[in-house]
């Protein structure tokens, strides 16, 4: 990644006691005072490996902090694990990629380019930015990002080739933590993988609780991310607001953000409600229909559980505690499901011991009638007994079936289909077998399902009742529509932002100093759209002067932003007439927010960084309601030149869009 001009020194991997423990850190250390801006540069003096004097490319700056991993180890030696985070300050006027499109999409477009970067990234388990080794594009020998010719086959790298690497690292993938902070403070977290993203020691929860303490250590100030993350193959973002209400990141405080299509937190919340709360009674009275599978895997779970699952979120629920029991141990699924036969034992009511043995009867007999070793799903042998009973009772002979000894001596075995998911039973010699075919209590065993069929059926329920391409019949038509509307939303938003209040800043301070929140404003401001400037936290004594405030407050502004590079305080707002030797603690008192005015010479040659948006001016008004850049696919009206979403626009696909786009705006306009 960064590409300093030797390589760094190799850290002893014995070398572990030192180390600071990744779970915990920074834990334990004294969190710098002040802002963004300069906590980093103390946080790197402090913590980390300082980079060798030259460079290859000193815009672009590495420095690296090793950890080990708790008491988790690493081989057959039972050294702990080592993970190394690499911090690369990169200066953006000098960057291929000026402008940031993740502050575009996410509503910060308006505000002015940082002049600094800060990428926190952990690689993939066994590599380290900070080896600065990469393969020769020839031969594919190792050799350090320093040497432009390889010693194996002579072959000639340019430095553009080496620039072209070292940027192709910024935008790897395979990250299992990449998080970007502007000078600012406000950042984005582009890259979590656990995991199930390729980490042998890191899960997910370990990544994200380390961000969240850097995050709260630097002071940064908001956090945004994109959530696109799948978990089982399914859209997470969707799966996890109907289980939890939010999403995975929703965790460490993650919140609505921005919704693409004009989406506010308000209907998000009320999206989540809707389809988290869709009675499962709907999709199970059929009349006397034969039911389908849905139905059949619905009536099953409701059958396992240990208490009442009524709705869409008490069904996934279940579903997916019962998956991650069965990740950790099979034994802990035996546990979940016997649970419902420890409390449903007592027959109900309505049923005598006669009425329970008569349908385990005709159920024996439809299994001897099935020849050799035929397996017999559980809807068809439910279907082939339907007229025997009440489907309650149906249902509750079914779980109780397995283990049962018919009067020729034969036992009813249950499995899980592999291949469908579905539970089957068939009737054999001997004793019920040992091998987790069947589990249970007694001599009632209840079924346990296996992970894959756990996975299977999460799956298919997904596809049935939350994807909104495949959603099948919700009772009414009216009704389905509602169901894909909602999760079309839930879809649609995927910018979560976190915010660090500002607040904790000035109450870390002593009474020594004054803690100041500033914006500044430029004089003769000749530019239609202003940018929409961040307020900067000053940190000056208790006995500062108007004139040491407005040097200050120059200095952040100028240290953060490219615009301001020249920019010179000359008036505090609401102020003008004071004396520059006037106390500001006199001046102010309590007032904890100024205004500065002031002037950038030259500031024309600066212009290029006034919005992170760019140089481009755009207008979006959608049908939708959409006012900015959602990151969500957009087409411009070639007659008014107006920005629209190609999906509210009818034009499914790209493939669609015709030579001449004309939006609906215009069309009417021209037919009157």
């Amino acid at each position: 990644m960064v590409v300093n001009g030797r390589p760094l020194k190799r850290m002893k991997r014995r070398v572990t006691a030192d180390l600071c423990d990744f779970l915990t850190f920074p834990s334990g250390f004294e969190s710098p005072r002040g802002p963004f801006r300069s906590n980093i540069k103390v946080f790197l003096t402090e913590h980390a490996l300082f980079p060798p004097p030259s460079t290859l490319f000193p815009h672009l700056m590495t420095w690296q902090i090793s950890f080990r991993v708790g008491d988790m180890t690493e081989g057959l030696d039972s050294t702990p694990a080592v993970v190394s985070l690499d911090i690369v300050e990169e200066d953006v006027a000098k960057s291929r990629s000026v402008y940031c499109d993740h502050c575009r999409v996410v509503g910060w477009s308006g505000h002015p380019v940082c002049c600094k970067r800060y990428h926190f990234i952990i690689k993939a388990d066994g590599n380290s930015i900070g080896g600065y080794h990469k393969p020769c594009t020839c031969c594919g020998d190792v050799l350090h990002v320093s040497e432009l010719r390889c010693k194996t086959c002579n072959h000639a790298t340019t430095m553009d080739d080496v620039e072209d690497w070292v940027y192709h690292q910024l935008e790897d993938t395979s990250h299992l933590l990449h998080g970007v902070v502007h000078a600012n403070g406000y950042g984005h977290l582009l890259r979590v993988n656990g995991r199930e993203g390729g980490s042998r020691i890191l899960s997910g929860c370990h990544i994200m609780d380390f961000w969240d303490r850097l995050c709260k250590t630097l002071v940064v100030r908001k956090v945004s991310v994109m959530d696109v993350s799948k978990k089982y193959g399914l859209e997470y973002r969707l799966l996890h607001a109907i289980t939890k209400g939010h999403p995975w990141y929703g965790n460490w405080g993650y919140e609505f953000g921005a919704g693409s299509f004009a989406m506010t937190l308000d209907t998000y919340k009320s999206a989540v409600e809707t389809l988290s709360n869709i009675p499962l009674s709907m999709f199970l009275s059929q009349g006397r229909k034969p039911r389908c599978r849905l139905q059949d895997i619905i009536v099953l779970y409701q059958s396992l559980s240990d208490h009442e699952l009524l709705n869409i979120r008490d069904l996934f629920c279940y579903l997916i505690r019962l998956i991650h029991d069965a990740h950790k141990s099979p034994s802990k699924v035996e546990d979940s499901t016997s649970k419902k036969h420890h409390t449903c034992t007592v027959i109900s009511s309505s049923w005598n011991k006669s009425d329970v043995e008569r349908v385990e009867d005709a159920m024996l007999r439809v299994l001897r009638a099935v020849s050799g070793s035929t397996w017999v799903s559980w809807r068809a042998l439910r279907g082939a007994v339907c007229k025997v009973a009440s489907p309650e009772l149906l249902d509750h002979c079914l779980k109780e079936l397995g283990g049962k000894v018919a009067a020729d001596g034969l036992t009813v075995c249950t499995r899980c289909n592999p291949n469908s998911g579905a539970f089957e039973y068939r009737l054999e010699p001997g004793n019920p077998p040992s091998n987790g075919i069947t589990v249970g209590i007694g001599s009632s065993p209840v079924i346990s399902p296996s992970e894959e069929s756990l996975m299977l059926d999460l799956k298919f329920l997904y596809e049935c009742l939350l994807y909104p391409r495949t959603i099948l019949s919700y009772g009414t038509e009216a009704t389905r529509e509602h169901a894909i509307n909602s999760s079309e939303k839930l879809l649609d938003c995927k910018q979560f932002v976190k915010e660090y209040p500002v607040e904790n800043v000035s109450s870390n301070t002593n009474a020594s100093v004054i803690c100041l929140l500033c914006n500044v404003e430029i004089m003769d401001q000749m530019e239609e759209i202003a940018p929409s400037n961040p307020v900067e936290l000053v940190i000056i004594p208790s006995n500062a002067t108007v004139s040491d405030l407005k040097l200050e407050v120059s200095k952040a502004f100028q240290e953060v932003y490219l615009m301001y590079k020249r920019f010179q305080a000359e008036e505090i707002v609401g102020y003008s007439g004071v004396d520059d030797s006037t106390q500001v603690k006199l001046l102010l008192g309590s007032t904890e927010f100024v205004v500065v005015k002031g002037r950038c010479p030259g500031k024309s040659s600066l212009s290029k960084f006034r919005m992170e948006r760019g140089m481009e001016r755009w207008t979006v008004d959608c049908r939708c309601g959409a006012k900015d850049d959602d990151g969500e696919r957009m087409l411009a009206c070639d007659v008014c030149n107006v920005w629209q979403h190609t999906r509210c626009s009818g034009i499914p696909d790209w493939d669609s869009v015709p030579a001449k786009f004309v939006c609906h705006g215009c069309i009417v306009k021209s037919s009157a």
